[in-house]
């Protein structure tokens, strides 16, 4: 029988390394069909699952407790599968170069714990040509054998857009990719059993590798357009939102829309690509720019966070400014590569105290990633100014009246308001009473 037939007799388990918000629904959306191995080095995440907490909120506490996942820490359990998919993070470092450390540990374990006639799979974002070129060589060293004879390996990048639940595992089209055609044929077969919208097979792994990291870039540089837009607007005291909405009713015009731009995908892909594009010779014109005007936002809200105070006449130095949202984005608990922490930290620089709330965020990677202590909302009180950075549905159900009480109660006029994503009604929070600013 061929590996995919003993995959849906459940002879041949499929095993998930990397259980975050892109492992942890993809192992959960296998075990439907076929018998999965959740590993993750992180045996704290791992007791939790076990006991049915689902720490991204991207399959629920129900589900998880309903899987079947066989969740371990145990590396040698891995020698049970024989279809393997390496899931781990692909941040950048300080210098903005990649840090492909998680990948590369990922595949040590992996190869020394591979079987004959396996298959690898990766869906880490990378540039085009590291899965051939530096992580086959990790599992032929580690393992003993030679891929495409006692291995093989294929590429499909993912998709998942955490937070969104409309676009799902099951209904995006899953672009895979393998070393040779009988790979590629088994891959496209393991993975049509739980994507419903079906799979796109590419043409090579450098091809599956580089549409990912395309398609991040491209909406990074969309964005970055609408942020220097936004900063230009700015200066002629017009409104980016009113602009956006006029501008949308043509049928070919592209709604994008200002903000922070961070994550673990679009703030760090364009990264990847143009990191490969330099080594080959070739430096970036478009793609580095629109990153170095999304990577200035943080500081350029609180430049106008500044001179909104100054206008209403409240002393910077000491006063308290209160955060709503720490996440990259919204109805997400994920902090990492936030860009809220930008203006946490051009508020410091001030001396200026951040007083940061999100019900949404995971509070112990807040508190072990960035050093934040992040407070109830009805907490927040007695505030100089207010700054909606992320536009979290709980955020969006705050009323005008829940807002006046976050300021100093003596204050009857000019209170500061600062709306990031522009979601919040600006009529409502007119002058005298209060000074209204958004990107």
């Amino acid at each position: 029988m061929s590996l995919y037939e003993n995959i849906l007799s459940r002879k041949e388990k499929i095993a998930v390394i990397g259980l975050g918000y892109v492992g942890l629904p993809l192992a959960i959306a296998f075990s439907k069909r076929a018998s999965v191995l959740g590993y993750d080095i992180n045996s704290e995440k791992i007791d939790l699952y076990k006991n049915g907490i689902d720490v991204t909120k991207e399959v629920g506490d129900n589900v998880l407790k309903n899987s079947t996942v066989e969740f371990t820490s145990d590396e040698a359990r891995l020698k049970e599968a024989g279809f393997l998919i390496i899931s781990v993070p692909t941040p950048v470092k300080s210098d903005h170069t990649p840090n492909l450390n998680p990948v590369e540990l990922a595949s040590r374990i992996v190869g020394r714990n591979l079987h004959k006639g396996a298959i690898v799979v990766y869906e880490s974002t990378v540039y085009p040509g590291v899965t051939e070129e530096i992580c086959v060589p990790i599992l032929e060293k580690e393992s003993g054998m030679k891929c495409g004879e006692d291995f093989k390996v294929g590429y499909s990048p993912e998709r998942i857009n955490p937070g969104d639940k409309q676009h799902r595992l099951e209904n995006i089209i899953k672009v895979v990719s393998g070393i040779d055609d009988d790979a590629l044929d088994t891959i496209a077969k393991v993975y049509a059993m739980v994507i419903k919208a079906g799979v796109y097979p590419a043409d090579s792994i450098k091809v599956a590798e580089a549409a990912k990291v395309i398609e991040n870039s491209q909406r990074d540089i969309n964005i970055a357009f609408m942020n220097e837009i936004s900063m230009v607007f700015n200066k002629m005291n017009i409104n980016t939102k009113s602009v956006l909405e006029a501008a949308g009713t043509k049928w070919n015009f592209l709604m994008f829309t200002p903000g922070l731009v961070g994550g673990h995908c679009i703030g760090v892909d364009p990264y990847y690509f143009t990191y490969r594009a330099e080594q080959l010779g070739y430096h970036s014109q478009i793609i580095l720019s629109g990153r170095r005007i999304n990577d200035i936002m943080g500081k350029y809200i609180v430049e106008n966070l500044l001179k909104n105070m100054i206008a209403a006449d409240l002393s910077v130095k000491n006063s308290k400014v209160a955060i709503l949202g720490f996440t990259f984005k919204e109805n997400c608990p994920d902090t990492r590569n936030t860009r809220v922490i930008d203006i946490v930290k051009s508020l410091r620089e001030y001396g200026i105290v951040p007083v940061v709330s999100d019900s949404e965020a995971d509070a112990l990677e807040a508190k072990r990633e960035y050093g934040i202590d992040l407070i109830p909302i009805e907490d927040i009180k007695d505030m100089d100014a207010v700054v909606l950075a992320v536009s979290h549905n709980s955020f969006l159900k705050l009323s005008k009246a829940d807002f006046d009480k976050m300021f100093k109660t003596d204050r009857k006029e000019n209170k500061v308001i600062i709306d990031v994503k522009s979601v919040l009604n600006k009529d409502e929070f007119a002058k005298p009473e209060y000074i209204y600013w958004s990107l």
